[in-house]
């Protein structure tokens, strides 16, 4: 009998199955292979450890966090009138952030912050099982991994930079608390538009500040800094509201906000700004003014620093500014010759997703200008346009919205100017709520308003708009003033004995080309008529060509020259012919503003001013300025002239050729001229209040005409009113107190000296009057240089017979010419 080698016997040693000796065998080799792995990765880390943390840049400055602040410019009631830089940012601090807008971020981004040490290892492991068969990775970075990887890292996806970056972490947390390191992230992170940080992108995409966040809005803006561009509400609605849905369920499952909070967020309604509505107030020039001011003192710094500029700036009467300049201008443009489409695309038929996409691929180029709005016609006939603009908006224009494009409707029309399918064409919304046609101008504008107390500048429009034209036509044009320069002249005359009542002759002038050395001059009224003798103030309300010249010649072109420095303009701007009397010179809207301004405050010579403050981003003021009161050592004019010429000036506004600013704003204290140049090229409103100054211009870059009948009174004068009706509401009635050494005769204003009749009583009533006098009052020889050229202002039509009566090759300057912005408001 074989021996029994059972495992049963007594004695005998224990036999495994094969199959539990090979798990056995392969368990411990499972085991001694981890640790090995372990300890050689252990290793790995440590030799990389020794090697990259010595190489980790210094992070100490994140304890007195700075990052980089834009510019940012302000109207003097605080509102935010300008922003420079390329990271728009309000540095708050943690405790100024509010608690919805935390929870937001971290429930989404980081829900676990307060309690892992940096590297969420749950968060990790749960990344990592997500992942396990997917193309596109899930991450499970923390706010710190964030932090560091957005102030000192970049973002390529490598071993070494995760390795950086997740040392960066530990040191982080190891340096900051947890609420510095929320803060940094809070204020540093990119959410598209421009905006750095939270704060920044509430009042992009909101216009309101941080604190007044809604869930709904909060969690819209959380969803950003994953992929600012993917989840932008601005430009990708759809994918901002399902992301925002999301994150209103992860606040409410990590107890953020209950169930009905969550619902309630759900069903808010958002309303995001576009991009043009950034700034509350059209300020675009003279930010741009104070961008250029703040730069020459800080150089780079001042797109870094975080200055704050303060300005004299009234946002209300900026905003008034704006709109009636623009309103005058497009008021113009409907009198004008329609001059066609923008341009011509081809539309695929129907009315699907392929025409709505057509529609927004041509308007891409043709960006909406403020209420001048873009849109592409659908169909066209005499009777009806039905269009659609970029948000898929159909709408129709008929009955009086279609008249100012008539011509291009008609069946005769050029194909140019054709208004067919396809064509891309401008519309408004008119006062009926109801679409009309119109087309971007071509004309431009300045307006300028100021305090006349101290040069304040209250409200500065330098075009039409800003992104279609920056070249600011307030402090950079030199225009020809035209009848608007006369009452200097007049001014001038009150110190040689001219009175209101001193009566002048409105009668022909004649220069034969013995006396200019030239062709022969016959100026001539803006209407072509003479209505003989008249008294001052009637001559200067009736804007008197004939009156003016007389005046001129009287006092002498010298004297007359030397006297208009006084108000701030340049001498060699206005030669000494007797052409200045008709504002043949040359000015900027400004320098009228500064002119008009020495009559409004009583005689004082005053200066421009804009920048009252500059302060840094921690308060500190570092510029503070206040330019000196009106006071004897910059009076320009005695009081009674100043008194005097506003008389004069008051009966222009209330019977003469700006009649209508009396009877629209229904008080008697606003004085002001119109100007019109010859052939319309140029027209002018100057006007004031004791306490405000404002200036209009009207005109081509490229000086032509702008239209027989466009007149300052008719053009320019409305602008004017449209502002002052905004601007002196409340502003109570203010007429000036008669200073010493004036009499009031008969109804009129005298200096004392000539108040029995002792002033000059007439002139020009000798009908054999030559058309000129010598000496100092002769109209210019005509004096040539070496090209042959004749000398500026000399006279040389004897059959002119336009707005102002000037000379045809009198210089004019266009829009072409600058003047420093710096030298204007440097005090």
């Amino acid at each position: 009998m074989p021996p029994d080698n059972s495992s049963d016997a007594p004695g005998s040693p224990t036999v495994r199955p094969a199959w539990q000796r090979f798990m056995l065998r392969f368990a411990a080799w499972t085991v001694g292979l981890t640790l090995a792995f372990f300890a050689c990765a252990a290793t790995v880390a440590g030799v990389a450890l020794a090697v990259a943390y010595p190489n980790l840049p210094d992070i100490s400055d994140l304890v007195d966090y700075r990052p980089k602040l834009p510019l940012r410019v302000y109207s003097a009631d605080g509102v935010m009138i300008g922003e420079f830089g390329e990271e728009r940012r309000n540095l708050t601090p943690i405790a100024q952030i509010p608690k919805v807008m935390k929870d937001a971020v971290l429930a989404i981004e980081d829900a676990r912050f307060y309690s892992h040490s940096g590297v969420d290892y749950r968060g990790l492991l749960r990344a990592a099982i997500a992942n396990l068969g997917k193309v596109k990775s899930q991450g499970a970075s923390t706010i710190t991994m964030q932090v560091a990887r957005n102030v000192y890292l970049s973002s390529e996806k490598t071993f070494t930079r995760k390795l950086y970056e997740i040392l960066l972490t530990f040191k982080l947390e190891h340096l900051l608390s947890k609420d510095q390191i929320l803060e940094i992230y809070m204020n540093q992170i990119f959410l598209g538009n421009r905006a750095y940080g939270f704060a920044a992108a509430s009042e992009a995409y909101f216009g309101k500040p941080m604190k007044d966040l809604t869930i709904a809005e909060a969690a819209m803006l959380a969803g950003l800094p994953k992929a600012p561009s993917a989840y932008n509400p601005i430009t990708n609605p759809s994918r901002a509201r399902s992301r925002q849905l999301y994150i209103i369920e992860r606040m409410e499952e990590n107890g953020f906000i209950t169930a009905a909070e969550a619902e309630a967020a759900k069903k808010q309604e958002l309303k995001v700004r576009n991009a043009s509505q950034n700034l509350p107030v059209h300020a675009e020039y003279v930010a741009e003014t104070v961008r250029q001011l703040v730069y020459a003192q800080y150089g780079d710094e001042t797109y870094t620093r975080g200055l704050n500029v303060m300005t004299t700036i009234n946002s209300k009467r900026q905003e008034a500014a704006y709109k009636a300049l623009r309103k005058g201008i497009m008021d113009y443009e409907k009198r004008q010759i329609y001059r066609g489409p923008e341009e011509f695309v081809d539309l695929p038929n129907g009315d699907g997703r392929e025409l709505e996409e057509a529609v927004d691929d041509a308007l891409e180029d043709h960006p909406d200008n403020g209420d001048v709005m873009a849109a592409v016609v659908l169909d066209a006939n005499p009777r009806k346009i039905v269009a659609m603009r970029g948000n898929r908006e159909r709408f129709e224009i008929v009955g009086e919205g279609l008249r100012p494009a008539t011509s291009g409707l008609s069946d005769k029309a050029q194909p140019k100017v054709k208004i067919r399918r396809g064509a891309v064409i401008r519309v408004m919304k008119s006062p009926k709520d109801t679409w009309e046609i119109t087309q971007l101008p071509e004309v431009e504008g300045a307006f300028v308003a100021l305090d006349p107390r101290d040069g304040g500048v209250q409200a500065l429009v330098g075009g039409f708009d800003f992104n279609k034209n920056k070249f600011n036509h307030v402090t950079q044009a030199w225009r020809q003033p035209g009848s608007g320069f006369k009452p200097f002249i007049y001014s001038a005359a009150l110190e040689k004995g001219f009175t209101p009542t001193t009566v002048v002759n409105d009668a022909p002038l004649f220069f034969d080309a013995g006396v200019t050395g030239g062709q022969p001059w016959e100026p001539k009224n803006y209407d072509g008529k003479f209505e003989g003798p008249m008294p001052l103030h009637t001559a200067l309300a009736k804007s008197k060509n004939m009156v003016s010249i007389r005046i001129l010649q009287a006092v002498g072109t010298q004297n007359a020259q030397d006297w208009i420095t006084r108000f701030g303009f340049e001498a060699e701007k206005h030669p000494p012919y007797l052409t200045m009397a008709l504002g043949a010179g040359s000015v900027t809207p400004m320098q009228m503003a500064t002119g008009y301004a020495v009559f409004a405050n009583g005689g004082y010579r005053i200066n421009p001013w804009l920048v009252t403050k500059i302060i840094d981003q921690k308060g500190k003021v570092l510029v503070e300025s206040q330019p000196p009161l009106p006071n004897e050592s910059v009076r320009a004019i005695d009081a009674r002239n100043a008194f005097v010429m506003n008389r004069l000036l008051q009966e222009i506004t209330r019977a003469g050729t700006a009649a209508r600013a009396q009877a629209t704003l229904k008080r008697p204290d606003v004085y002001g001229k119109t100007g019109t140049t010859n052939d319309s090229i140029d027209t002018w409103f100057n006007g004031f209040h004791p306490t405000l100054v404002a200036i209009v211009w009207i005109g081509y870059d490229q000086p032509k005409s702008l239209g027989d009948r466009e007149t300052g009174g008719g053009l320019s004068l409305p602008v004017w009113i449209n502002f002052m009706e905004q601007a002196l509401k409340g502003v109570p009635v203010m007429e000036p107190s008669p200073p010493e050494g004036v009499l009031n005769v008969g109804g009129e204003w005298y200096y004392e000296e000539y108040a029995r009749g002792s002033g000059v009583g007439s002139l020009g009533m000798n009908a054999a009057e030559p058309g000129s006098v010598n000496g100092n009052g002769a109209v210019p020889p005509a004096v040539r240089g070496p090209s042959g050229e004749q000398s500026p202002g000399a006279p040389t039509d004897r059959s002119l017979q336009n707005s102002d009566g000037l000379p045809p090759n009198q210089p004019r300057s266009s829009g072409e010419e600058r003047k420093s912005i710096l030298d204007l408001f440097r005090n």
